[in-house]
This record gives C-alpha cells, sequence and structure tokens, in this order.
C-alpha cells in the first residue's frame, strides 16, 4: 500500500539522514520515478524534506525534524520475533511488516542505541537454509501460518511417499528446520480413512495424534475450517526437540566400522555433519598407514552404501559382514560399468 511506503520513506530518511533516489528505490524496492512521486506527496502533506543535486545530493528531512508515529501495528508486533530471518518473514507474508516494524523501532530508539542497531546488522547476518540446496517452494505457507495464528482447522491434501492423502488438520504451530517449513498439528482421519500420518519432517509422535507435515508436500487447502482449542499445556519447542530425538534415533538404525585416511578423517564431518563429527573425535589409531578406525552411525544398509561410497577411496568398510559385502558390490558394478567403456561408437 503507498500510506505504508510513504512511512518507511519517512523513516529510513529519519533514521539514515540523506539519501539518494536510487538508493531510496533499493530499500523501498520501487522505481526511481516512484520515489520522486512520492517525495512530492511527502511534502505536500506537509513534511519538511528537501531535495539537492549533484554528487551530494540526495533527499534529507529538515534538521531536529522527527515523526512520532512509531506505534507498532499488531501485524509488525507479531513479525518482529523474525527480525533476523527477513526471508522467512517474506515467506510467511511478513516482510513488508518486519522492514517497517524494525524501521519505527530504530526511529524510536536513542541515537547511540539505533548506532548500535545499526551495526549489529551490519556484522552479523542469519542464513537459515542448508548449503547446496533450493528452498522448497512452499505456495501454501501463509494461509497455514493464519490458521496457526488463528486456530482454524485445515482441511488439506498432503503428498506422502505411499500417495496423495487427505487430513483435518489442528495446527499447533510453525517451525523453520535448515530452510525446511514443518507443520506442527494435530490430525484425524480424512475421507481415505487414515490415521494421522505425517511423514514430512519427523515422523509422528508414536501412539499420539500430534503429528508434523512438511509445508512443501501441501497440494492444497480447503476453506479455513471452524476454530478449536489448542491441547493444554502444548510446548512447541518441547514436542520440537522430542521429534527431532525420535527422528535422529530412526533414522540411524545400525552402526559401520570404518577404516579412514587421513583425508577421509578430514571429510567425515563435511559428509555427516555432527554426526560424522562425533565419529571423526572417536578415532582409534592410526594405524602403520596412517589410517585410523571409527563406527559411524549409518541408516539402513541400502542407505548407508550410498553415503559411504561419497568417501571414495578414502575408506574401507570393515563391518559388519552384509554393509561390507553391499559396498563390494556396488563398487563391482560400478567397475564393470566403466570397464565396459562408454558405449558409444567411435
Amino acid at each position: 500500500m503507498r500510506a505504508d511506503r510513504l512511512l518507511q520513506m519517512l523513516l529510513l530518511l529519519q533514521n539514515r539522514g540523506r539519501m539518494t533516489a536510487p538508493e531510496l528505490a533499493a530499500e523501498l524496492e520501487v522505481s526511481v520515478r516512484t520515489v520522486y512521486r512520492d517525495a512530492e506527496a511527502l511534502i505536500a502533506s506537509g513534511v519538511p524534506l528537501t531535495a539537492a543535486r549533484g554528487p551530494e545530493g540526495g533527499y534529507r528531512l529538515m534538521e531536529g525534524y522527527r515523526t512520532r508515529l512509531t506505534g507498532l501495528t499488531g501485524q509488525e508486533a507479531d513479525s518482529l520475533w523474525l527480525a533476523g530471518m527477513p526471508g522467512a518473514a517474506a515467506e510467511l507474508g511478513l516482510g513488508a511488516e518486519l522492514a517497517t516494524a524494525q524501521l519505527k523501532l530504530r526511529a524510536a530508539l536513542p541515537a547511540r542505541l539505533a548506532e548500535r542497531t545499526r551495526r549489529v546488522s551490519e556484522r552479523f547476518h542469519l542464513d537459515a537454509p542448508a548449503w547446496f540446496r533450493d528452498a522448497d517452494p512452499v505456495p501454501h505457507l501463509a494461509r497455514v501460518a493464519e490458521a496457526v495464528w488463528e486456530q482454524r482447522a485445515l482441511r488439506v491434501r498432503y503428498r506422502r511417499w505411499k500417495g496423495e492423502v487427505r487430513r483435518e488438520l489442528h495446527p499447533l504451530g510453525l517451525v523453520l528446520k535448515g530452510g525446511v517449513w514443518c507443520l506442527v498439528a494435530r490430525s484425524s482421519p480424512g475421507p481415505d480413512g487414515g490415521g494421522g500420518g505425517g511423514d514430512g519432517c519427523d515422523g509422528g509422535r508414536p501412539g499420539g495424534d500430534v503429528r508434523t507435515y512438511r509445508v512443501s508436500r501441501l497440494l492444497g487447502l480447503g476453506a479455513p475450517g471452524e476454530r478449536f482449542e489448542r491441547p493444554a499445556g502444548f510446548d512447541l519447542a518441547a514436542y520440537w526437540a522430542g521429534a527431532a530425538g525420535r527422528l535422529e534415533a530412526g533414522r540411524l538404525r545400525g552402526e559401520a566400522v570404518l577404516r579412514l585416511s587421513p583425508r577421509g578423517l578430514r571429510l567425515l564431518p563435511m559428509l555427516f555433519g555432527s554426526v560424522g563429527a562425533r565419529a571423526a573425535r572417536g578415532a582409534e589409531g592410526p594405524d602403520g598407514d596412517g589410517w585410523v578406525r571409527v563406527l559411524l552411525p549409518v541408516e539402513s544398509t541400502a542407505v548407508a552404501v550410498g553415503d559411504l561410497l561419497r568417501l571414495g577411496t578414502e575408506a574401507e568398510v570393515l563391518g559388519p559382514a552384509g554393509l561390507r559385502a553391499a559396498v563390494a558390490r556396488e563398487v563391482a558394478a560400478l567397475a564393470d560399468r566403466y570397464g565396459r567403456g562408454t558405449g558409444e561408437s567411435a
């Protein structure tokens, strides 16, 4: 809305002093021509705004002028918990509110504290998504967040690995984990007759009706349903801590005994994260060749084979016997395939 943009422009000039039209256009995500029109509108409304040409030119407010429009709206206040994650705020539909709320807060601060907030924003940045992966598309996130806030039931179509299901959910909270949005919700059977069934982010809670759903797997949402009552004493942070622990315990089903070269040992934390780092700290050796022995928690044999092959010739699987044999079969198949050449005619 134009009124919100005019307020943002006013607060930007109050907080930063002189700004050029291109600088304002970049901050407000509009054209320079729009900045010119907005500046004229502010002047017409009585704001003491001056403009100067040349290298030192730009827009500035008359010395000593300060707007008192620093009260936060409800949505602006709601957005402040995302102050370090503008990308997440934008996905939730609160990007503009967050920007305006931050400007209002800075305008209300004494000069010394305002300068400290400016330095913090220049020196620290939070980037939630994991490396080397595109963020999940979450077209329904804003509507899900609204349902969480309003405590309204959601009828959803959800994509599981077994196929599409329908559920009525009572959304209890949203969690951003490694760039993945997860919905924590109570579920009831849908028209397909199934149970709760959230295989999205943590696989749910054994024996319970509170589960998690990966928001990117929501295929469609119905109209907002009736309001519901949140479970008494439900703690989102505590639930998520338990769910994450169950996921980790359920995912790592076995343990591989590895012999690693010095380079393989360095690769372990990079390829396997905190699990690899813990395994590397417990390494035994080195032997006469400089190689060490480690115990690495792994998933199922099929998954572990692919994971361990990323170590290439820097690792040897010593056990269990079944895993060693599975890796050997995979390596033999690769050798056979590459030994047959490209298969292309000369």
